[in-house]
């Protein structure tokens, strides 16, 4: 059985679509952005396929540790001790993330 990433992990929850948690899917967009509280790692993780509908749903979002995250997809592991804000993409899931440019970080309500 494969070993939970935990080291040097940022403690908190993330919130993550269910196709990334609950179906697996590896995750093709992340962000993070300042934390809402003192449990909250500020890390948003989808599979890239989620349109603004979906993601809007919330029964399509959930809370997960960091750590489930890492180990369901472990390539987004060099990138979770980033320091809010940021974001990072990929097309594929054989591609390297990189840097999202021009990601609009002002929250909806203030939009």
């Amino acid at each position: 059985m494969a070993q939970r990433p935990t080291a040097d992990l940022p403690p908190g929850y993330a919130l993550a679509s269910k196709r990334v948690a609950q179906q697996r899917q590896p995750v093709r967009f992340m962000y993070r952005e300042p934390p809402d509280n003192e449990n909250d790692s500020g890390w948003r993780f989808f599979s890239g396929d989620e349109d603004q509908t979906y993601a809007d749903d919330q029964d399509n979002i959930g809370l997960y540790s960091v750590g489930t995250i890492a180990e369901i997809d472990p390539s987004v592991i060099p990138f979770l001790n980033t320091e809010p804000p940021c974001a990072f993409e990929r097309d594929r899931v054989d591609q390297s993330f990189r840097a999202s440019e021009g990601y609009d970080f002002t929250p909806e309500e203030l939009g």
